[in-house]
């Protein structure tokens, strides 16, 4: 008699197809919460044969696929295994960021083997975040398997390996010996915040490039990284949504001071004798477009670029009048603090226009605030106002009570709901709102 064979297929952890996702979660759920409710690492395909010759056998067959289920190693983060078991996905935004090993470049970008850890290619500051912010826009999709034009893999590591400028593929377990180890009170943008689980790689390791703090209370940070379904610029909470304690701030070895080779300029404030009428380099560029990032695109017909003009001084002279500043300090010409704000993230976007006049001489759209009073902790008539919008626009379902003067999740989660309604993804529907949330807000 033909004893029968039974395949079990085990889907990869990467299909997006509703089968394969219904397949994950009820595997998922089969594991203790403890271990954190996934299958098996890596989401590598496997075949279990059941061979039914005698019960015997049939129970030893069986016990050993129980074992094999069961991950010794649990997350560090308990939250973590609760927010895996949840039907709906992650309460959170945390990485689900399987990764390749260490590798040279692939494809059009390969340039030969990889080059040792004593190869360091020089870079300054601004070049990381230039070359982080092009994946960002290019909304590079996830993949432990695929590799992006420029010849990096497509994962949390390979985004980092191509924003440091590594000669070749790193992973979390190896791009420390790129870096030196750093207090997060130092962190600077082009600093990374790296996650490596030893005990079990793909349990959570992750690394992120720092973009900046977003307020002085440094609880909150911007984050270029690379995580399903494309990479993302956010805000997120210091260190990490999850496993938070374990993550290690590092600066790259081979960090300049000087200008890119691409024109771009240094973080440091250069000296005001860089703007202004008749100055032309490469300051005045990367002015413009930190501008443009905070709220100023509409001051720019063209550019920005090297050439000092109007709409420089009128971008610059909105940003210091979004700060409170008025006289000398808003007179359209970047000083140190209006740099700082501006390289590190934090201080009042730009606000929106304040609209055409409507009926009895009233502006339709209020002027946005700026983005640091939607934070955790914040307290204020912005975030009161916000959340009488959303309710009368529909999205204020997550109000157990209120709306009120206190940001809170419920704020968020509305906001997030909203931002989804507009069509938009990723990091443009992270609940926090920017000038163009509001202004579709308000409208």
């Amino acid at each position: 008699m033909t004893v029968p064979a039974f395949e079990e297929y085990v889907p990869a952890i990467d299909c997006t197809c509703a089968g394969c996702a219904v397949q994950r979660r009820a595997a998922a759920a089969g594991l203790p919460t403890r271990y954190g409710g996934y299958p098996a690492a890596h989401g590598a395909r496997r075949a279990m044969v059941l061979v039914t010759a005698a019960g015997v056998v049939l129970g030893s067959g069986l016990a050993e696929a129980a074992g094999a289920a069961a991950d010794p190693a649990p997350l560090t983060d308990p939250g973590r295994a609760a927010d895996a078991a949840a039907a709906d996905g992650p309460a959170e935004p945390g990485p689900d960021s399987p990764q390749g090993g260490p590798g040279p470049l692939q494809g059009a970008g390969a340039s030969g083997p990889p080059a040792s850890t004593s190869t360091l290619r020089a870079t300054t500051r601004a070049d990381i975040i230039n070359r982080a912010k092009k994946w960002v826009t290019a909304q590079v999709p996830y993949s432990m398997t695929k590799y992006w034009s420029d010849g990096y893999r497509q994962d949390c590591s390979g985004y980092v390996s191509m924003a440091w400028n590594l000669p070749g593929n790193e992973w979390t377990g190896s791009l420390a010996t790129y870096g030196t180890r750093i207090a997060r009170e130092e962190l600077q943008p082009g600093d990374i915040l790296l996650f490596h689980n030893p005990a079990d790689p793909g349990k959570g390791s992750h690394v992120t490039v720092f973009g900046g703090w977003t307020d002085y209370t440094h609880t909150h940070y911007t984050a270029y990284e690379q995580t399903k379904p494309h990479t993302r610029k956010q805000t997120t909470p210091m260190a990490y949504w999850t496993n938070s304690g374990s993550y290690v701030a590092y600066r790259y070895k081979g960090l300049t001071s000087g200008s890119g080779g691409s024109g771009s300029a240094k973080t440091q404030f250069p000296g005001a004798a860089k703007f202004g009428a008749g100055t032309k380099n490469g300051y005045v560029t990367r002015l413009g477009e930190m501008l443009v990032d905070r709220g100023g695109k509409r001051f720019y017909k063209v550019g920005p670029g090297p050439a000092w003009g109007s709409a420089d001084r009128l971008a610059t002279q909105a940003f210091q009048k979004a700060q409170g500043w008025k006289g000398k300090e808003a007179d359209g010409i970047p000083g140190p603090h209006t740099w700082r704000l501006l390289a590190n993230g934090i201080g009042h976007d730009i606000p929106t226009p304040g609209g055409s006049a409507g009926p009895g001489g009233s502006t339709a759209v209020p002027a946005f605030p700026g983005r640091g009073y939607f934070r955790p902790g914040q307290s204020n008539s912005h975030v009161d106002k916000l959340g009488k919008q959303l309710v009368k626009k529909g999205y204020g379902k997550y109000y157990l009570s209120g709306p009120g003067s206190r940001w809170t999740e419920a704020d968020r989660r509305n906001v997030e709901a909203f931002q989804k309604a507009q069509g938009w993804r990723g990091t443009e529907a992270d609940g926090y709102p920017g000038p163009e949330t509001w202004r579709r807000l308000f409208a």
